[in-house]
């Protein structure tokens, strides 16, 4: 292969990846982005061509064996003169011989490997070079560069870039063009001896690819149809992984082969996605086909993203039938296959040396093989292909499972290839096949063989063969790599095999491979270990065929009666050893063959076995023994009454249902056992006594519980952290109210259920939806949706509402959500499913970013794949209840799950909850055996009802005892029966309990449901319990004497009320049928007492399926019965793993379960104490199979061996503790006696005399001779109590059986397979199903995944199925492919789950009800809510403006008397200026501490739709006006530099203005770009509706993020012009926060400064503009004086403006409006240019003014929103060096200069509480350290030159803070002395609020007050300029001893203060009264002079 072409890039590609992978690595946390190079040559990919080849394939690729043309002739360069030429010596005379270079010390460079060229001149040997190992292929053939990069290990050089260049060094001496992958054969690697020998095949795309595709491509087909047509030769590779012997041919090419399966073609399943390389993540390739090569150089177009997904999957309707069609879905059970499957697989061996031959002649399958054998026999194929069968096809099954299993245990993954050259190989097909025989030999009869053992087992041979290697590769792996995930698995601690028992070990790792000789007879001698039950054919059959034919015919002969399993082993000379399995175990077959169906197919067979009547016959076998229709018909209580079965199914079973011997003998009591039912009251006796009740009965199912709460919190929580990221994916604050719709699966209980839910939690009420109390509940109907073809048009309604209502959050709430997870394009419109991915995963849903979807589910698996939708951050687990045994939440009740229930299996000394009935699974595997052809759900369904109705007849005392009835029942179900007749009869209310029958068909259920109608009817027992049909498609039917009952309980009024939910049915004695393929979602009340589960299905073992049928029995017992802990570690994975909280969740409950301390009881405990032992076989047998009927006397109890003979103490076992004396009877949870012998028995009599009115025991005795009298038999209750046998315990009324079941979980029965599987553990402790695989909807991502782990917390489960399992094609989620990208998750998707029945909906709910409070606190923010101070209540009360008066009158404003007196409550700690006319309060005004203002008195307001917002905002509407617009980059703006210069600061002032580029446009340059000149103002005459003529300025610091710049929407739209100001150390990250505002930086000498300066620095430029735009316009022609003269200085907590409303009827009122309309009216004022300052109201809730007379219009302070004339204005200044007050010194000042200054009282402004930031959060620290230390008033100041602590704080605020803390020391006269103020001279300081102040101004011409006979306290002189004379201060008089402060900038002109004004003359001076700010030199501190009057 040449190079020529190598890395030559079309640059718009390069650039592209280039870009991607930056943008990758920088949103990238975990996952290590792809290099840039790598994703330019890495390979794509490719779908097959017809022909079977990869489009790109070369037809000259393998030395031309795919072309019949001659080969091109080649000329090589001549070599260079006097080099070597010698075959396996390169140029330089170096040997290359890999037998010369074996044991030589070889120096390979990092990235580089030893590989083996295959030279055409020595094909005996091997050249040895070092090749990069970046353009060699992955084991796939995958990902190599192109190019090629080598050095000679011969002579060392280095360097060789051309493959060409290498092999004439090397002297290949080729007559072909020479290619890389021709030549570069193999990998070298070093033995344990340290000897350089051959290794794998380099995986080349004409190599090991194609095969690989080949057996990827598996498709189902019938079992007639041949794998591969005879007259199609097949070759295979010899050299692929894994080949031990064989020659060195060279390879030929492998065609997959047009075959047609069923007029299908051969499709390529999907490949596997290569695993986890270090770290978390997902695998980044997960296509259906993989590319093998680089791109030929003829194909100009080839890019990554030209993936072929144009072959798809094969889809197949029916879910288990494609668990055939991929390499990598190896089922969970190896029965879960296709009803009639065959696999096109042309090889299946990764090991041969020539080809195989072709095709065998079929097999013929013998007619009447189903009748003569009475089983179908199953085929699993294993390796090679299998004949055709021809002949009575169909009572023969193929499956491909097995054959799955070993391929995708042969896949390595590619993680082992990258340590160097890899010398891992998977497991031999020889090792394979004698594991497999292993595995079937240790099985016990009855079971089925799982497909996850037998996975496991080759897995740990594989890592045990290669434990040295695999940890060699780990510790190469950088310490980073390491770590808890799942990526690897620790040799050392590596499982033990789950189903090799260890004697049969496995083969020694230093052992040589085993050979195909050896493999016949070492599987025959392990097959003879157990007998006859595994067949080994192996050396006597030389063919597939042949073997097949042997096994049929023995099958015929009946010599394989006693085998289970025929393995057919074919080993030939020369060819690959090829076999099969064939399954002939009459259980085993029956189990495969159901478990073929699909659930779907299944049922539909079942009801098609009823309709046409093929179960006739088992009922007629049912009854020769005795006719028990007779029977019943002379107990009926009316004879004449007509039969209700109508069909004649139901009459043939009518006179059909007979007593029959059971296989085993089963006692069940007689005589006396049937007194309590008859003295059982019915429900209308009941009815008919009020009187009686029940105290204990309570429904508390309603109250919303406080682990429920803190999930709802945990909700709310992850919305927010959605909201708060930076991905902007939701906007709550954009949201004013939420809606939701629940979406629930097609059930009416269901949907019912969840309205009911929702009626009765006041959510609707909350969100304002139902405005008073429901009377019914058809308000919350609106809200709930089943999912069926309706809720497409509700869906849509939503979808259409949420785009019209941007402002409303809708929350999507799918509920059991593991439902139906389809793809909508698999499936049928009939089905009903796909439904849920065709609405929730719709493109218009997805975009809509104000829809939330939430997912809550029992069972996420299904939803954790590698392609999931949700992201692992959006997950939320249920938390556990308890952490360290404390409990966290305090609830009353304790959640009992599937870990509880298999605790109780594990609790030796106690009866287990969960268990099997022996008895009932005896009969039925002996009518299974004699109806081959009847579905086992229809013979156990028969059977089960049959012992329903026997029990009832027995227990109901109307059958004579003579009759035996008791051996045609169950000692279980006579349990059942019995407690469930007597309950009620315990109860003075006539409280019951409920028995849940699950029969997944409907048919069957409704045909059970019949039969034991009508057998209840016959018996008069109508009125004694309900037998309830639980069809999800129907509603609920109750009889009316029981839902008057229950109305009665309930105590409801409504007389149309009936029940719709099992949860209503709470006490109600009922046998509920519930039928359905799964639950969907119904939750069953807390009478339920008894779950039997017998007749479920055993085929489908997946974790969802198992655990959802064991989540029925889930409940919430009370908390005080919690049991005391068994000590040992959990079993924390079941139920989902809901004990443990996530790693993401409450990080401090995550290590409770450490081994070493006692789990919570929430927790299982272990199985077996020792966690390295296999666990035994199951000791809950029961009577031994070899017992047959009649050999024995006794009956042992269902779910106990005989084992443990010795009862144990009660203290011992897993029991509840004792409620309370009363209550002594009452049954304690999982604390039964243990059996007793029969000695034991007859030695305690009066200890066993119990009556059937104690019918809760939870079983019979073991021992019981059939001789023994009713009043000797020993039932034992719950209790452990000794006193469960006393006269009080057998009192029927002592205590209500419901309140007692509340106390205890409900017991389960289960069938035995399932038993047996369930209540298996793994060595670790770890529940065996929970390894299974976790849905059917998902397959295993590889064969070489780590197991699960018991300590794994939810999160890290949930990150193990999102690695390691992958959505099969008709899964919803496996369309979520999305190129160059890890994950594709939607952003606003939540994941809820926790275990079943445990409260989710109400957690759910509460989230709603939460959420919606929190969206509301979002629109309100806390307004300043203060009344104005120092109100005088003598004012006068005059009436200047008409209240209606639109703008003031200038004459009449001037007419107005200026209110000097501060009103403002934010002021109401500084001092008061004096005012003639005011008259202050006598208390006066409260001192208050420094950060009083965050305890100000605030009201919580809801933000209107014209508020102003912070930086959390950002609708759409905003998106622009923030700066998102496309025609601007973000932060696009230019710095420009502004000059002017001021006399008051004597120098220029330079500032800076950032401007964005979209508003440029309000500014003027000197050329576009160019130097800034001014900035645009409008004329006066200029008016747009538009439009707002004032520039906003907002001096703002500290509140980048929380200040209210946001002017958008107060605007209303319209344009106007705001600049932020802002110091110079903040520019930076308020342009980062508001890229689109103009700002303007204040220079660096103020960044320490104050409001003051800011203030003043606007003003000053603001005049400085304006004289800059009249000489613009002057320039330009226009009018000098008509520039709009005003700027308007806003604060920025300034949130929301008011109008007043006057024509409201009582009185004014006020209502929102927008800023616009304030500014613009005021704007509009006639006489507006005559004011020098306006302003508005504060606002406050009290009111407007203390006068009766609205007065629209006052003179007097203004704060916070100013609009300022700064023309008129011009000679009045902001003091740039004030800190506090600086608004009052100004407003002062400009009163006293004559202008007029005008509060418009039509408007108020609210402000908005900020306690961030802001000009009074100035903290005074010291110049020593940076830490603010606690300095007191009294330290601001000192003596000058004295030492004193200097602080680090502006000389001002220094002095403004002492003045108003110690002002009462300064002027003791003045303290509380409002009529002799302290006289302050031209400017204002706050002197505290003890002292009052009186403003004068001595400017000529100025407007005082009048001071005539005003006696002062004090004088102020602060900073006093040349206006001050003496002479001035003449004109007042003090007081004697009054106190004189002159404040100056140094002591020089502090004395010349002093001499210039002849201060001396009137004051007494001391040197000790001159003091300075404490302030160091450098920082210039103020000096001050105080003086008294003489």
């Amino acid at each position: 292969m040449g190079n020529s072409y190598a890395g030559q890039l079309r640059t718009t590609r390069f650039e592209e990846v280039l870009h991607n992978s930056i943008e990758a690595s920088l949103r990238s946390n975990t996952i290590v982005p792809r290099p840039v190079f790598s994703q330019l040559y890495l390979e794509t990919e490719q779908s097959l061509a017809p022909d079977g080849r990869t489009e790109n394939d070369d037809e000259d690729d393998e030395d031309g064996s795919e072309s019949n043309s001659p080969p091109i002739p080649y000329q090589m360069k001549p070599p260079p003169e006097g080099c070597c030429t010698t075959d396996g010596f390169c140029q330089a005379g170096k040997d290359l011989r890999l037998s010369s270079l074996a044991s030589d010390p070889l120096d390979v460079p990092t990235g580089f490997m030893l590989v083996g060229i295959k030279s055409p001149s020595i094909p005996d040997n091997l050249l040895v070079c070092a090749v990069d190992r970046r353009f060699l292929p992955d084991e796939r053939g995958r990902n190599a560069l192109l190019g090629f990069l080598g050095n000679c290990m011969g002579c060392g050089e280095k360097g060789f870039r051309y493959f060409t260049e290498f092999s004439n060094h090397i002297n290949l001496k080729l007559s072909t063009q020479p290619k890389k992958q021709k030549h570069l054969k193999y990998h070298l690697y070093r033995n344990n001896q340290g000897i350089l020998v051959k290794g794998a095949p380099i995986c080349w795309r004409g190599n090991d690819f194609r095969l690989r595709q080949m057996r990827s491509s598996l498709v189902e087909g019938h079992p007639t149809s041949d794998e591969q047509p005879p007259n199609l030769p097949l070759t295979h590779p010899p050299h692929a992984p894994g080949s031990h012997t064989g020659s060195h041919a060279e390879p030929r090419v492998v065609d997959v082969a047009r075959t047609l399966i069923n007029g299908n073609h051969a499709v390529p399943s999907t490949a596997h996605p290569p695993l986890q390389q270090s770290g978390s993540g997902r695998p980044s390739v997960t296509g259906p086909n993989a590319n093998a090569g680089p791109p030929k150089k003829r194909h100009k177009g080839w890019s990554p993203d030209s993936s072929s997904n144009s072959l798809p999957e094969s889809t197949v309707k029916s879910p288990p039938s494609s668990l055939a069609l991929s390499t990598l879905s190896v089922s969970s059970v190896i029965t879960n296959g296709a009803r009639s499957e065959t696999v096109t697989l042309q090889s299946s061996s990764q090991r041969s040396s020539t080809p195989l031959s072709p095709p065998e002649l079929s097999v013929i399958v013998p007619d009447q093989l189903l009748h003569t054998c009475k089983l179908q026999p199953v085929i699993f194929k294993g390796h090679g292909p299998l004949p055709q069968l021809t002949g009575n096809v169909s009572e023969v099954l193929v499956s491909s499972l097995l054959q799955s299993c070993y391929l995708s245990s042969q896949t390595l993954p590619r993680v082992y290839q990258h340590y160097g050259p890899s010398p891992i190989q998977p497991l031999s097909t020889e090792m394979q096949i004698l594991l497999t025989v292993y595995y079937l030999v240790q099985l016990g009869p009855e079971q089925v063989p799982l497909i996850e053992d037998l996975e496991q087992i080759l897995m740990r041979s594989w890592r045990e063969s290669h434990l040295s290697e695999i940890r060699q590769f780990q510790q190469a792996q950088t310490p980073g790599t390491q770590g808890r995930h799942f990526g690897r698995e620790t040799p050392s601690a590596l499982p033990a095999l789950p189903g090799l028992p260890q004697h049969l070990s496995l083969p020694p790792q230093s052992q040589q491979p085993l050979t195909p000789s050896q493999l016949p007879w070492l599987a025959q001698l392990a097959a003879s270990s157990c007998g006859e039950g595994v067949v080994v054919l192996g050396e006597e059959v030389r063919s597939l065929a042949q073997g097949l034919q042997k096994t049929f015919c023995r099958l015929m002969e009946g010599l394989l009666e006693n085998t289970n399993y025929v393995v057919i082993i074919v080993v030939s000379p020369g060819q690959e050893t090829q076999s099969c399995v064939v399954v002939t175990g009459k259980h085993q077959c029956r189990a495969l063959a159901e478990s073929m169906f699909s659930p779907t197919e299944g049922l539909k067979e079942i009801s098609h076995q009823l309709s046409t009547g093929v179960a006739q016959e088992l009922i007629h076998y049912l009854g020769q023994d005795g006719d028990m229709d007779s029977l019943l018909d002379s107990s009926s209580v009316d004879r004449n009454e007509a039969s209700p079965l109508s069909s004649t199914q139901d009459l043939a079973e009518e006179k059909s249902l007979k007593n029959t011997q059971s296989p085993k003998n089963s006692q069940s009591p007689k005589d006396s056992s049937t007194q309590c039912a008859k003295e059982a009251l019915s429900p209308k006796e009941a009815a008919s006594s009020p009187k009686d009740s029940c105290s204990e009965y309570c429904v508390e199912w309603r109250e919303v519980r406080p682990i429920q709460l803190a999930v709802a919190r945990k909700l709310l929580s992850h919305v927010c952290a959605i909201a708060d990221s930076s991905t902007q994916n939701l906007d709550l604050g954009s949201f004013d109210r939420i809606s939701f719709l629940i979406l629930v699966p097609p059930s009416e209980v269901a949907f019912q259920q969840t309205v009911l839910h929702l009626w009765s939690s006041g959510v609707l009420r909350e969100l304002g939806s139902v405005e008073q109390e429901c009377v019914s509940q058809r308000e919350a109907e609106r809200y709930v949706v089943k999912m069926d073809q309706r809720a497409q048009a509700r869906i849509d309604s939503l979808i259409q509402e949420a785009h019209s209502n941007s402002y409303t959050l809708y929350i999507l709430v799918h509920d059991h959500a593991h439902w139906d997870i389809s793809n909508s394009s698999c499936s049928s419109s009939d089905s009903g499913l796909g439904l849920v991915d065709q609405l929730l995963n719709s493109r218009q849903l997805k975009d809509a970013t104000n829809i939330l979807i939430l997912h809550v589910t029992s069972f996420p698996f299904a939803l954790q794949t590698q392609c999931t939708r949700i992201s692992p951050y959006n997950e939320i687990h249920w938390p556990s209840a308890f952490s360290n045994d404390v409990d966290l939440y305090h609830e009353k009740t304790r959640y009992f799950g599937v870990s509880e229930l298999l605790e109780s299996t594990r609790s030796g000394s106690s009866l287990p909850l969960m268990r099997y009935d022996s008895s009932f699974e005896s009969m039925a595997s002996t009518l299974e055996e004699r109806f081959p052809k009847l579905h086992s759900a229809v013979i156990r369904t028969i059977v089960l009802i049959q012992h329903y109705c026997v029990a009832l007849m027995t227990a109901s005392g109307r059958i004579s005892s003579s009759h035996n009835l008791h051996k045609h029942t169950s000692v279980e179900t006579m349990e059942i029966v019995q407690s469930l007749l007597t309950a009620a009869h315990q109860c003075p209310a006539h409280h019951g309990h409920m028995v849940l029958l699950r029969i997944p068909s409907l048919a069957l259920a409704v045909w059970a449901h019949r039969r034991l109608s009508r057998v209840r009817k016959q018996l008069g027992l109508e009125e004694s319990f309900e037998i309830i049909l639980g069809n999800p498609s129907q509603a609920l039917i109750i009889g009316r004497i029981f839902t008057d009952q229950i109305k009665t309980w309930l105590k409801i009024q409504d007389p149309d009320w009936v029940p719709h939910t099992y949860l209503e049915l709470e006490a109600l004695p009922c046998i509920l049928i519930l039928s359905g393929a799964e639950p969907l979602g119904e939750s069953l009340p807390r009478s339920l007492k008894y779950c039997d589960l017998r007749v479920i299905s055993c085929s489908y073992l997946h974790r969802t399926t198992l655990e959802q049928e064991l989540g029925l029995a889930a409940y919430l017992v009370k908390a005080e019965s919690r049991p005391p802990h068994n000590p040992g570690p959990g079993s924390d994975l079941i139920e989902s793993d809901a004990e443990k909280l996530s790693s993401t969740d409450n990080e401090e409950e995550e290590g409770q379960d450490n081994g070493d301390s006692p789990p919570p009881c929430s927790q299982p405990v272990p199985s077996c104490p020792d966690s390295g032992a296999v666990d035994p076989p199951p000791t809950q047998s029961t009577t031994s199979p070899n017992i047959q009927k009649g050999t024995s006397d006794t009956i042992q109890s269902p779910s106990k061996s005989q084992t443990q003979p010795q009862p144990q103490p009660s203290s011992e076992s897993f029991s509840y503790p004792r409620i309370a004396p009363l209550h002594r009877n009452q049954p304690q949870l999982q604390s039964y006696p243990q059996a007793q012998s029969t000695s034991q028995l007859q030695s305690h009599p009066q200890n066993q005399i119990q009556s059937f009115s104690q019918a809760n025991s939870q079983t019979y005795t073991q021992t019981l001779t059939q001789q023994q009298p009713l009043s000797q038999m020993q039932i034992p209750s719950k209790s452990t109590s000794s006193d469960s046998s006393s006269p009080r315990a057998s009192s029927p009324h002592l205590s209500c059986s419901w309140a007692r079941g509340v106390s205890r979980p409900p017991s389960v029965l289960l069938p035995r397979a399932l038993n047996d599987i369930i209540t298996a553990s793994d060595s670790s402790g770890l529940p065996r199903f929970s390894s299974f695989l976790p849905h059917m909807s998902v397959a295993w991502a590889s064969s070489f995944r780590p197991l699960l782990s018991k300590m794994m917390t939810c999160t890290e489960q949930s990150l193990y199925y999102r690695q390691w399992t992958v959505p099969r094609s008709y899964h919803m989620d496996s369309s979520n492919r999305t190129e160059g990208r890890s994950d594709n998750f939607h952003p606003r998707r939540l994941l809820l789950s926790g275990p079943p029945q445990v409260g989710k909906t109400g957690a759910y709910l509460h989230f709603l009800g939460i959420l919606s409070r929190m969206l509301i606190r979002l629109m309100e923010v806390d307004i300043y809510d203060e009344e104005d101070i120092n109100c005088s209540a003598q004012a006068e009360e005059v009436q200047f403006h008409p209240p209606n008066a639109p703008w003031p009158n200038t004459e009449v404003m001037k007419a107005i008397p200026f209110d000097y007196t501060i009103h403002d409550a934010k002021y109401d700690d500084i001092s008061t200026v004096y005012c003639p006319g005011f008259k202050p309060s006598a208390d006066g005004n409260p001192v208050r501490q420094e950060d009083v203002y965050l305890r100000r008195r605030t009201s919580r307001i809801k933000l209107t739709k014209y508020a102003a917002y912070n930086t959390y905002h950002h609708c759409e509407q905003c998106h622009q006006y923030l700066g998102f617009n496309p025609r601007y980059q973000i932060y696009e703006s230019t710095l420009h530099a502004f000059t002017f210069t001021h006399l008051l600061l004597g120098e220029d002032i330079q500032l800076y203005f950032i401007i964005p580029k979209s508003k440029e446009h309000y500014f003027s340059f000197s050329q576009p770009g160019g130097q800034l000149e001014s900035m645009r103002l409008p004329l006066t005459s200029e008016w747009s509706p538009d439009c707002i003529k004032s520039p906003i300025f907002t001096p703002t610091t500290g509140r980048h993020e929380h200040g209210l710049f946001n002017l958008y929407h107060a605007m209303d739209g319209a344009s106007h012009l705001h600049i932020l100001v802002v110091k110079e150390y903040e520019m930076a990250v308020y342009k980062k926060y508001w890229p689109n505002h103009i700002m303007l930086v204040l220079p660096t000498i103020f960044n320490g400064a104050g409001i003051g300066a800011a203030h003043f620095l606007i003003k000053e430029l603001s005049y400085h503009n304006l004289e800059l735009e009249r000489s613009r316009r002057l320039e330009g022609g226009g009018p000098v004086g008509d520039v709009w003269p005003f700027i308007i200085l806003a604060d920025d907590s300034c949130v929301m403006w008011n109008a007043v409303d006057l024509d409201g009827r009582s009185g004014p009122v006020e209502h929102a409006v927008s800023l616009k309309q304030v500014l613009q009216h005021m704007e509009a004022c006639p006489d507006l240019a005559h004011y020098g300052l306006c302003g508005i109201r504060k606002w406050s809730s009290r009111g407007f003014t203390v006068n009766k007379q609205w007065e629209p219009f006052s003179r007097g302070h203004l704060h916070d929103f100013l609009l300022l004339n700064v023309d008129r204005s011009q000679n009045v200044q902001y003091d740039q060096n004030r800190f506090t007050c600086h608004d009052i010194d100004f407003t002062l000042r400009l009163h006293s200069a004559g202008l007029l200054v005008c509060r418009f009282n039509s408007f108020s402004v609210m402000k908005k509480q900020i306690a961030i930031g802001g000009y009074r959060t100035f903290i005074i620290k010291t110049k020593m350290t940076d830490v603010p230390t606690s300095v007191g008033p009294s330290q601001y100041i000192c003596a000058p030159d004295s030492k004193h602590l200097f602080l680090a704080t502006p000389a001002q605020l220094l002095l403004e803070k002492y003045l108003q803390h110690t002002s009462q020391k300064l002027f003791p006269l003045s303290t509380k002395n409002y009529t002799h103020p302290v006289l302050s001279v031209d400017c204002y300081l706050n002197l505290g609020p003890e002292v009052t102040v009186c403003f004068v101004s001595s400017r000529p011409h100025s407007f005082n007050i009048s001071t005539t006979g005003l006696l002062f306290s004090g004088l102020l002189l602060c900073f006093a300029d040349a206006f001050v004379t003496s002479g001035f201060l003449k004109k007042f008089t003090f007081l004697k001893g009054a106190t004189l402060c002159v404040i100056s900038a140094d002591r020089s002109s502090l004395r010349q203060t002093v001499g210039r004004l002849e201060l001396e003359e009137e004051w007494r001076f001391r040197l000790s009264d001159e003091f300075q700010t404490a302030n160091a030199k450098e920082d210039r501190p103020l000096f001050f002079l105080t003086g008294k009057h003489i």
